[in-house]
């Protein structure tokens, strides 16, 4: 028996009584089975009818009703009834279809952005990711962190748009990512081969900024940007560096604009070091005050060495920014290089006995990378983590 009608039915009758008002009050009894049919089953719904039915019937004879004042209260309340039990039948119709609509929406979240493990390799990894779309859990934005035979590979990309086209899109090039990042020892060709279906599969207006990450030998990280937001360095000593890429190169899709291909630079990456991979929806996302997100900012005060902490500090600030709801998806990905000391899956390439010289791929061909570290902006927002 729903509660809050069934008070409310017994409360109107109460008044009625004490009031002495004759049918005054009897009419209201509708209210009961009305609020009974949008928390309720139908059969709470009839409950609270014939109950209000009852009572409205009771009342009515011992104030002896005037001709057809009870009989049309009492049909009113009936009819009510009836109605609340239609819509409350139709009402759990649609939440079971919505129901079913969310499950699919969650095996779809697991299928294209197939969940992380915390720890990678040598790594620890954190993420986070909203939909902008109401009720959604996937959208255009997407990541993916695959061990290969290659190294640890990673990728965080933005497809322009947003709805079921853009989870279209984005469910493509992860799994192209995913293929390739298995059969090429090098990443430009991954992010060739990724290019090369997009260039088949993609409309005239579409494209997807990516950033594509590798990690083939200890102590540095390959980065190939295609037009994305640029990653940020959180070193071991609490520096946080935006690591700008030297030669920019257009989104995905849009190769055939320039005749160049992307660069592949070369970022040392120590022990404690970690990367922030995100999406233009963090950076973006504004205030009441249009004040866009100050991201490096805030990962620089709740820096640490747990990627899981940094992340769920930054997320919920960012959505308290936002005042509770993203108008833009939006995903972070943390990577963090173990200290020495915690337990590392082994390395595809071991390190040269005395350190992690920076060197340059095999196989390129003579491209030149020249280290990112160098030319990267430093944003030493807490100087006092120095040393941590």
């Amino acid at each position: 028996m729903p509660v809050a009608p069934v008070l409310i039915v017994v409360g109107i009758a109460l008044v009625d009584v004490i009031g002495g008002s004759g049918m005054f009050w009897l009419p209201l009894l509708a209210a009961g089975p009305a609020l009974a049919a949008s928390t309720n089953g139908p059969r709470g719904v009839l409950c609270v009818g014939s109950l209000a039915a009852v009572l409205g019937a009771t009342l009515g004879a011992q104030e002896a009703a005037p001709g057809r004042e009870l009989p049309a209260v009492l049909s009113a309340l009936v009819a009510v009834t009836l109605a609340g039990a239609l819509a409350s039948a139709l009402r759990g119709r649609r939440e079971r279809v919505l129901a079913a609509v969310r499950s699919v929406a969650e095996a779809a979240q697991h299928a294209v952005l197939k969940p992380i493990p915390e720890t990678v390799g040598p790594f620890r990894v954190a993420v986070r990711y909203s939909a902008a779309a109401a009720e959604a859990r996937i959208g255009g934005d997407l990541y993916a962190l695959v061990p290969t035979p290659h190294g640890v590979r990673l990728i965080v990309g933005d497809v322009r748009g947003k709805g079921l086209p853009a989870v279209e899109i984005a469910a493509l090039v992860l799994g192209v990512f995913r293929e390739a990042a298995y059969d090429e020892p090098d990443l430009l060709a991954v992010v060739a081969r990724i290019e090369r279906s997009l260039a088949r599969n993609l409309g005239p207006d579409d494209f997807v900024t990516a950033i594509v990450v590798g990690h083939p030998r200890a102590g540095q990280l390959e980065v190939v940007n295609c037009g994305h937001a640029p990653p940020l360095l959180i070193t071991a000593s609490g520096v946080v560096t935006v690591v700008e890429a030297t030669r920019p190169a257009p989104p995905l899709g849009l190769r055939v604009l320039v005749d160049e291909p992307p660069c592949l630079e070369i970022l040392p990456f120590a022990y404690g070091d970690q990367l922030l991979l995100y999406t233009d929806g963090v950076i973006e996302a504004r205030d009441r005050a249009r004040e866009f997100y100050p991201l490096a900012e805030r990962v620089a005060r709740h820096a640490s060495g747990d990627p899981e902490h940094i992340l769920s500090a930054v997320h919920d600030e960012l959505l308290a920014h936002v005042g509770g709801r993203l108008h833009d998806d939006a995903a972070l990905l943390l990577l963090r290089m173990q200290d020495v000391g915690e337990p590392v899956a082994p390395a595809s390439d071991e390190a040269e006995e005395g350190g992690a010289p920076v060197r340059e791929p095999e196989g390129r061909g003579g491209r030149e990378s020249v280290p990112v570290e160098s030319r990267t902006r430093s944003l030493d927002l807490f100087p006092s983590a120095a040393g941590r």
